[in-house]
């Protein structure tokens, strides 16, 4: 694989991204800095694929990253490859207004052939490659310049072992013929909408104080206007305000300007300030919380009560055990909310539809309706269909327990079933 100088020039950019679009896959990483800023500030672009890599320097003089951003949000006959690539997505997002598609992710993939729910990229590397990475890099300060070479060879190599790791996964999904679990998980990663910043839905993100509508209309629009202001000024919402406190002002709104100098968490300074005028003219103006926009009322304790917490629990084995059969990680099956509601008797599902029943869903609805078990067979627990206990094993319904194990059977490790019936 030829690995290239650091990319500082348009010219050399291009060159680069017209030989790439020929490529089938192309391998994508991103160093950026958002400690300090509102917006992630991109530092570093590293590309890559079976045959050479390189790092773009996104901070150099006078380059132009257009051909970068169209190869990865225009052409759709190159796949892109990142590994966790959530923030890398969004950052792209956030230049082009496009996300890159189609779009592959390795550590969601892993969830499909393995039971690493999310694992690392050293970790990842390890497994496959058998390399370990040289992590003094990781946390060093990709907005300084100029760039070390220990810096551009750490994060050049977030590509370059990508590139040869992604064909053997793909290989082995193709074995497995798991490869169409993915399509959903990877259209979500790609969908816009997950990183377009709606002022009107960022009061969801704090805690809310009640379901007063008043309150609430409160909140919302405290929380679109520090969002506004920490975008003018490119800086963390929370060096605005803080949540418990926007929550506060939501809740106990001061009469008059002086009185925010008595809020917790806010500066003197803010009861003669322009940004403390701004906010009272927001709290002044807020509307009540219309009706269609008013949280669910939340849930106290269980669905079911304490026997619906009992049969969630037993569905959160089955989910266990059924990853660890097939090797699987267990969230990209279902979720604990999911295996809630279909306890307290909801259908409508994730889990119950397409593969997700094939897999897992129908053997869990199986068991919500009492017809699987589990069984422990010499010291290894799994379940079992009802048809499939019929000889010499304990049953338990309920209340009533039929047994048919006599000690010879149960000293030789013989099983016994558990049900779930509703």
């Amino acid at each position: 694989m030829q690995i290239h100088p650091l990319i500082t020039k348009t010219k050399d950019l291009e060159a680069l991204c017209t030989r790439l679009a020929e490529g089938e896959f192309v391998c994508v990483d991103t160093e950026f800095m958002r400690e300090n800023t509102y917006y992630p500030m991109l530092c570093l672009v590293q590309v890559g694929n079976e045959d050479e890599a390189a790092a773009i320097d996104p901070l150099a003089d006078g380059i132009d990253l257009s051909p970068l951003l169209e190869l990865l949000t225009e052409n759709d006959e190159v796949l892109k490859i990142f590994h966790a690539g959530g923030q890398d997505v969004e950052i792209v997002y956030n230049l082009t207004g496009k996300t890159p598609f189609p779009i592959f992710d390795t550590q969601i993939a892993m969830m499909a052939i393995s039971q690493s729910e999310q694992i690392g990229y050293a970790n990842l590397v390890e497994s496959w490659l058998g390399k370990t990475i040289d992590k003094g890099a990781r946390f060093t300060d990709w907005g300084r310049r100029p760039l070390t070479e220990r810096q551009i060879e750490y994060a050049i190599g977030d590509v370059t072992y990508l590139a040869k790791i992604f064909p053997r996964m793909l290989k082995k999904l193709i074995k497995t013929d798991r490869g169409h679990w993915l399509n959903a998980e990877m259209e979500k990663l790609a969908d816009p909408a997950n990183y377009a910043n709606d002022l009107d839905l960022a009061w969801r993100r704090i805690r809310a104080p009640g379901r007063n509508p008043q309150v609430l209309g409160r909140l919302k629009a405290l929380a679109a206007w520090r969002e506004t202001e920490a975008q003018d000024k490119n800086i963390p919402r929370g060096r605005i305000i803080r949540d418990e406190t926007l929550a506060d002002l939501a809740s106990h709104p001061p009469k008059k300007q002086a009185d925010l100098a008595k809020v917790r968490g806010l500066s003197n300074a803010w009861k003669e300030n322009d940004i403390g005028k701004r906010l009272m003219r927001v709290l002044r103006d807020a509307e009540p919380l219309d009706p269609a926009e008013m949280p669910e009322k939340p849930k106290r304790g269980a669905p079911l009560g304490k026997e619906g917490a009992l049969v969630a629990d037993l569905l959160k084995l089955l989910l266990k055990i059924r990853a660890r059969e097939i090797d699987v990680a267990s969230r990209l099956l279902t979720k604990s909310d999911e295996l809630e509601a279909l306890a307290a008797g909801v259908r409508k599902l994730e889990v119950l539809d397409g593969w997700r029943f094939e897999v897992f869903g129908k053997d869990a609805l199986d068991l919500v309706e009492g017809k699987l078990a589990f069984a422990v067979e010499k010291g290894r627990l799994k379940m079992t269909h009802i048809d499939d206990v019929a000889n010499g094993d304990a049953v338990v319904h309920g209340d009533n327990t039929e047994t048919a194990v006599d000690d010879e059977v149960e000293g030789e490790g013989g099983a016994e079933a558990v049900t779930a019936s509703q």
